[in-house]
């Protein structure tokens, strides 16, 4: 899985298909400098993923 972020860091689109991300890129005339384009399910299976420290973080 990929998913494309904005420069904000925004996650617009999660797609199986790196290509799909590009394209939906370029629907939006978003700039290669204007986005970031992450390989999910890598960072799944290494572990970098633990959503009950990083939630906890911004609990108060």
């Amino acid at each position: 899985m990929y998913g494309l972020y904005d420069k904000e860091g925004i996650l617009r689109c999660v797609d199986s298909d790196k290509d799909a991300c590009i394209a939906y890129a370029e629907l939006f005339e978003l700039g290669s400098t204007n986005y970031c384009l992450m390989d999910l399910a890598n960072d799944i299976k290494q572990g970098n993923t633990n959503l009950d420290q990083s939630l906890g973080a911004y609990n108060n």
